[in-house]
């Protein structure tokens, strides 16, 4: 990566800063050469060694005539300081991609952990497990899990979700319960519309995960999405079935100093942040023949 846009604008801030700072009025002719950015300027005299003070600094400064001006930073220093901001800009990045990147792989273990608990119900095709960045989604079907228009769970499946409940209990994060439908609508007396029948799955979802306290309940949070949300379009019975389904996302994030980190990438090196940005969304489908 190229700091070379960043390291001019440092250095006309910093050398406009030194200008103001040691109150320099000389303007340095083009074919002369820089004598760098960081400057300490004194006067010395045989009969008094006591530094000039600051007023008549300025004055003397102002001066063609600069003979008793000493420069304390050669061209080459000041290259090698604008090396070393470089260098510790690109560790400090470098650090940062490296932590997000195990972070990132940390989440997908927590996936596969959660994937081998349901091998059974994947083969099956009850059940899909994904991973975007720090996401893992628990995609529960339809199929095997709520009869036609019900947001009664199958007795069958309860233990499923057990083994949901217990592997999640050794992960981080929150866990958020998402209900989802058709667009066929619905009226019934118990469900009004899909809003109300994908709530009513996502909350009985929820309540058996809650089951025997194993999980702390202030990691949940239940919604119902109706039918605004589909995996693909409906336009077949297959599509359709595909869309009919409750998720559980388990949403691992990143903590505050991190997030305050990202933010200052995505300021100083905007191209990297941007590259970053696509490492922390992409999507890992996990399938039986991965893990079995």
């Amino acid at each position: 990566l190229s700091f070379a846009e960043m390291d001019v604008l440092k250095f006309k801030r910093l050398a406009g800063s030194m200008r103001t700072a040691f109150g320099v009025q000389r303007v340095v002719e083009a074919n002369e050469i820089p004598m760098g950015t960081s400057i300490i300027a004194q006067e010395f005299s045989p009969g008094r060694p006591e530094p000039t003070p600051i007023n008549d600094v300025k004055q003397r400064t102002s001066e063609q005539d600069q003979r008793n001006l000493q420069v304390q930073c050669t061209p080459d220093q000041l290259t090698d300081e604008v090396t070393l901001t470089q260098n510790q800009s690109t560790a400090q990045d470098k650090a940062l991609v490296d932590q997000l990147a195990e972070m990132i792989e940390e989440t997908r273990r927590d996936a596969v952990d959660l994937a081998n608990a349901l091998s059974t119900q994947i083969k099956k095709g009850e059940v899909e497990i994904e991973t975007r960045g720090r996401d893992i989604t628990v995609r529960i079907k339809e199929q095997g899990s709520f009869a036609s228009g019900s947001a009664q769970l199958r007795s069958g499946f309860k233990g499923v979700l057990h083994d949901v409940r217990d592997v999640l209990s050794e992960k981080t994060g929150d866990i958020l319960v998402q209900g989802h439908t058709d667009n066929i609508a619905i009226s019934t007396s118990r469900f009004r519309s899909n809003w109300e029948l994908s709530t009513a799955r996502a909350v009985s979802v929820a309540h058996e995960l809650l089951t025997e306290r194993v999980l702390n309940p202030q990691r949940l949070t239940v919604s119902g999405y109706s039918d605004t949300r589909p995996l693909v379009k409906n336009d077949s019975k297959e599509n359709r079935a595909l869309n009919r389904r409750v998720e559980i996302v388990v949403s691992q994030g990143l903590d505050t100093d991190l997030r305050t980190e990202l933010n200052n990438l995505k300021e100083g090196n905007p191209l990297l942040y941007q590259g970053l940005d696509v490492k922390l969304t992409p999507r890992f489908d996990i399938r039986p023949d991965e893990i079995f």
